[in-house]
């Protein structure tokens, strides 16, 4: 079997008082490497390839459905008790769940913005930081996303409607490199079929509440910080990345030509993956 039709294994976790779905790729002897996905977005856009492409640089993957997204629990519509903080507390009790004390963190969009928080309230367990297509403002779930005007005609119960929305939020916020809808809607009917509440899923990130703000600490982060961001970004462009860099001390920032706000396409698998092994291998100050 071809290895991107490979299964893979996912596994209910207790974590903080609720079940997170989890996924891994790779030995769990080498270093841990967790991926934080996105607002609304369930571990499915981390794509089962480009998962196993990393653990072949010799990391013990990671990946999981946030609370109110993917097979993790869901909570009301437009009533989420839970704010940033929880989200990236759920993060580290992935890690606790695992037994993993510290971690290479990889964080996207949202994501980046919980890696941010980790980073700096709990330094001692992270190894590495990598921050994609994200910002030193607050998590994406407090910005709208640029011409959204039909999200509230979309019926999330329905599976046609869901995923030609989701279809047209990837394809309205990509560039030239973005996947072809075919692809997307493979991957789109993958994201319904093992959501518990799409509607919850697709409202409740962007509605939660914030935690304190971590901006202003960002220049105590000790950890090897990379930042990752596509030139063709839309959501938060390219000064944010600028911006992102030079508050954090020693952080790099690499260009991803012809990318907008999305997880990597495949056309760039191999200079993102090569950039993120690179940096999980660089040495970060003793525990």
């Amino acid at each position: 079997m071809p290895d991107n039709e490979r299964v893979v294994t996912e596994t209910m976790m207790p974590v903080n008082g609720i079940e997170l779905c989890v996924a891994t790729f790779g030995e769990p002897g080498e270093p841990a490497l967790l991926l934080i996905a996105g607002a609304a977005s369930s571990m499915d856009w981390w794509d089962d390839e480009f998962c196993r492409r990393l653990a072949a640089g010799g990391r013990f993957v990671v990946r999981y459905d946030h609370r109110d997204t993917g097979r993790s629990t869901a909570f009301p519509v437009g009533e989420p008790p839970y704010s940033d903080v929880d989200l990236a507390h759920d993060a580290l009790g992935v890690l606790d769940a695992l037994g993993i004390h510290r971690a290479h963190l990889v964080g996207l969009s949202m994501g980046g913005g919980l890696a941010q928080r980790i980073a700096v309230e709990r330094p001692h367990r992270v190894l590495s930081l990598t921050l994609m297509s994200t910002s030193t403002v607050p998590p994406a779930y407090e910005l709208e996303l640029p011409g959204d005007g039909d999200a509230e005609e979309r019926v999330w119960t329905d599976r046609r409607s869901a995923v030609d929305g989701l279809v047209a939020d990837v394809r309205r916020l990509g560039g030239p490199f973005t996947a072809d809808v075919p692809h997307l809607r493979r991957v789109a009917e993958r994201v319904f079929d093992r959501t518990q509440d799409m509607a919850a899923s697709q409202t409740n990130h962007f509605s939660c509440a914030g935690g304190p703000p971590v901006r202003d600490r960002l220049g105590a982060i000790t950890a090897p910080t990379l930042i990752l961001h596509g030139t063709l970004d839309c959501f938060f462009p390219p000064p944010h990345a600028e911006a992102l860099c030079a508050e954090i001390p020693g952080a790099r920032l690499v260009w991803l030509e012809g990318v907008g706000h999305e997880f990597p396409p495949a056309a760039v698998w191999s200079q993102v993956i090569d950039e993120i092994i690179g940096q999980a291998g660089r040495r970060t100050q003793p525990a």
